[in-house]
């Protein structure tokens, strides 16, 4: 719901009610993740998808269902089907379906929910989409903060034990599936809720405000990231030359980086590329001794040698340099500040999902990776909790 929370926050301020179809788990090769979310008015608009196009008209009518009935199902689309082909769901995945019609009164704490994400606070939404002692308690939902919660489930013991394990998933940054008992039992598998977490985006720090800084904060923008640029140079470090990025901030880099120093986390980016030592080495020294998950720095091999010994002569450790992704970038043969920003996205998610790097048609086995590396989540970026 993250990327389509402008149309879902201005059709629920109008009073409408209309659809909501979340994807709450996949197998094998399906083409979203859980999480993806398509919205349906009451008049038939469509806002977002939840499988790139494969099985998109045949949730479209069974939205347009749940918005006549109000009653919200789940759907399974895949290969277990057998009419899996004439939905579309070609890629031998299988999409398991969440629908349900969606206003003031279904969805009390929406605008709560919207404001949070808004505002990078961390919130999860908890929905009890199977339940099979068919006690009318499908579609029910929990909003859980980190020091609160509200929603009735219909009972006090699902309702702490889905606190607690919300809590966690939401500290991971994890959306996915939880199974309990009918009374939230730990040990059952009766009744389905589907846990998403709206964890705060990371951070993509850009240091330097050149041509090839506005084109990575364009993709990281693109990407998740919450990006801020910075540059010692007012003239270049404006708003106007970054229009996508959150903030830019004139400081000298490393000052700057050191001021937040305890912001950043295992999720953070940090992309270097001013290729000037008066700049880069005192802001890599600085960026080596945080948790960043990524540190790049752009230059030539030549500029690269350099700087590891600069570096070295700093006092950073061959460890702390092992860190390092310099030149930054993947091997595409890139040139414009376009193509080298793809280099760079290329990059981050290759070691987001462990990728090879290399051309699909020249690997085999299985496209999808299946366990992203914690450090580098974006938000937005669910992964199964089962």
């Amino acid at each position: 719901m993250r990327d389509i929370r402008a149309a879902v926050s201005d059709l629920y301020a109008s009073g409408e009610t209309f659809a909501l179809a979340t994807v709450i788990d996949t197998y094998k090769s399906a083409p979203r993740d859980a999480g993806a979310a398509m919205l349906v008015s009451a008049s038939g608009e469509v806002v977002g998808s939840v499988s790139g196009g494969c099985v998109e008209g045949a949730v479209y009518e069974e939205a347009l269902e749940v918005i006549r009935t109000g009653v919200p199902v789940r759907r399974t689309y895949g290969v277990s089907d057998d009419d899996a082909f004439s939905v579309g769901l070609t890629c031998g995945g299988t999409l398991h379906m969440f629908v349900e019609p969606i206003s003031r009164a279904t969805y009390a704490q929406l605008g709560s929910v919207i404001g949070a994400v808004d505002e990078h606070q961390p919130v999860a939404v908890a929905t009890i989409v199977s339940d099979p002692s068919d006690e009318g308690r499908v579609g029910r939902r929990r909003v859980i903060w980190p020091g609160h919660a509200e929603g009735d489930l219909g009972s006090d013991r699902l309702a702490d034990a889905l606190d607690d394990d919300a809590r966690g998933m939401l500290a991971q940054g994890s959306t996915g599936l939880l199974r309990y008992g009918s009374d939230g039992q730990r040990r059952g598998d009766a009744l389905e809720v589907f846990v998403q977490s709206f964890a705060p985006a990371p951070r993509m720090l850009v240091f330097g405000a050149i041509d090839f800084a506005a084109a990575v904060a364009d993709l990281g923008t693109y990407l998740g990231y919450r990006v801020t640029v910075c540059d010692a140079r007012p003239v270049f470090a404006t708003a106007k030359r970054f229009p996508t990025a959150e903030e830019v901030v004139v400081k000298w880099p490393h000052v700057f980086l050191d001021e937040i120093a305890d912001e950043i986390d295992e999720r953070t980016a940090v992309c270097v590329l001013t290729h000037d030592p008066k700049f880069d080495v005192p802001v890599l020294r600085a960026a080596l001794g945080t948790r960043a998950g990524y540190i790049g720095a752009m230059g030539s091999r030549r500029t690269h040698e350099d700087r590891l010994e600069r570096l070295r002569e700093a006092g950073v450790e061959e460890e702390a340099l092992e860190r390092l992704h310099s030149p930054i970038g993947l091997d595409l043969g890139a040139r414009t500040p376009e193509e080298t920003a793809v280099s760079i996205a290329a990059e981050l998610v290759r070691d987001r999902w462990g990728g090879s790097g290399r051309a699909l048609r020249e690997t085999s086995g299985r496209i999808h990776h299946d366990t992203p590396k914690a450090s580098l989540i974006p938000a937005g970026f669910g992964h199964s909790a089962e």
